[in-house]
Parts: C-alpha cells; sequence; structure tokens
C-alpha cells in the first residue's frame, strides 16, 4: 500500500512540476508579447491558459485520490494539503499572464507606445519566484522558500519603477493616457504574481515545517 502512495505522491511532485514549467511559460511568453507587441503570440498564451487549468483540475483530483483512499499520515497529509493550496495559486498565475496577453492584443490595433524596460525586469523577476517557489516545493528546500518570501519586495520596488515610468509617459503624452492605464494594469498582473509565488513559498514552509504565515497569504 505505502509502496502505491509513494508512486502516486511521485506522480504528485512531475505534476506539480509540469504545471509550474506551464505557468513559466505563459509569464516568459505574455511579457515577450508585451515586449514586442506580438499579438499572434498574445493570443496563443489567452488560449494557453485553458491548458493550464485542465492541468489544475488534474492534480486536485491526484490529491484528494491520495487523501481519501490512501488514509496519509499526518506529514504526508501536509504535504497533500500544501499542493492543492499550490495549484490554486499557479492556476491564478495562469490566469493573469493571459489577463496581460488579452491586454496586448487591445494594444496592438492602436497606435502601441513603446514599452518601458521595467517590464522586462519585473517579468523576469516574477517568473524567478515562481520557479523557485516550484523548486522549493519539489526539493523539500526550506531556504529556497524563505529567499523567494523575501524576493517579493524587489518585485514591489519595480512596480514602483514602472509607476514612475508610466508618469513620466503621461507627462509628454497626455494623449496616451488609456494605454499608460492599461499599461499600469498589466504592472499589477505582474505584482500579483510575484504574491502567488510567495504564497506558494508559504505554502511549501507549511509542508515542510508545519507553520503556515496566514499575514502572506494574497
Amino acid at each position: 500500500m505505502r509502496t502505491r502512495f509513494d508512486e502516486q505522491l511521485s506522480q504528485l511532485n512531475a505534476d506539480l512540476i509540469d504545471m509550474g514549467t506551464m505557468i513559466e511559460y505563459a509569464i516568459e511568453s505574455s511579457a515577450n508579447a508585451l515586449i514586442s507587441l506580438d499579438g499572434e503570440l498574445a493570443r496563443k498564451i489567452v488560449a494557453f491558459d485553458h491548458d493550464v487549468d485542465r492541468k489544475e483540475r488534474d492534480i486536485e483530483s491526484l490529491c484528494l485520490k491520495l487523501i481519501l483512499h490512501q488514509q496519509p499520515i499526518a506529514r504526508d497529509l501536509r504535504l497533500i494539503s500544501a499542493a492543492l493550496k499550490m495549484i490554486t495559486d499557479m492556476e491564478r498565475i495562469g490566469d493573469q499572464a493571459a489577463d496581460i496577453a488579452e491586454i496586448v492584443t487591445m494594444m496592438v490595433r492602436d497606435n502601441p507606445p513603446r514599452i518601458p524596460g521595467h517590464f522586462q525586469d519585473m517579468a523576469r523577476a516574477t517568473t524567478g519566484m515562481v520557479r523557485s517557489a516550484i523548486d522549493a516545493f519539489v526539493t523539500r528546500d526550506l531556504e529556497l522558500a524563505r529567499r523567494v518570501i523575501e524576493q517579493d519586495d524587489i518585485v514591489d520596488g519595480l512596480f514602483n519603477d514602472v509607476r514612475g515610468d508610466l508618469i513620466d509617459l503621461l507627462a509628454r503624452s497626455p494623449e496616451r493616457g488609456g494605454q499608460a492605464l492599461d499599461l499600469l494594469m498589466i504592472a499589477k498582473y505582474f505584482e500579483r504574481i510575484g504574491d502567488h509565488a510567495t504564497n506558494i513559498a508559504e505554502w511549501v514552509e507549511f509542508a515542510i515545517t508545519g507553520t503556515h504565515n496566514e499575514e502572506g497569504e494574497a
């Protein structure tokens, strides 16, 4: 019985890695679509969100099977419970990447503005946080999870930088007010992705230690 349970836990790890890879691709691609104003790529990411949703349902189903049929001990139950919480944040990350891509599809129809360089920095930072949070879960690396939590301040700082860039854009080109609002919304989505990566890292900490920081949940 335990052998079967261990096999399913290994499958859970593999599925989480797959879902992590999917949302990393979604974030990176939505950022690339923004920087290059590539409407075709943006539309692909909007459609790709359905694949992320299906992966979440598959993992949720596996977690419920592990709980209902295998009667896990307390340590394993913590791990499975953390995985269920993590996939909710991962699915929301996929949603936000798709939201960014959807805004890009609308922007390319108009006379698009130059994209401030801090957007690339935000995309790189948030993707790195997501990747590290998933790695921390798979390797049970508590220190890596805690470093991810600390990195949220970096993303918050980059959001402030982007906001400053957009204030400058409005000062130079007030007629681009609508586009500046779209870009501010995109920056907010990146900030939220960082928040969800922080949540994932906090659930990793819970899986390892049994302690969860409720105040950090976004």
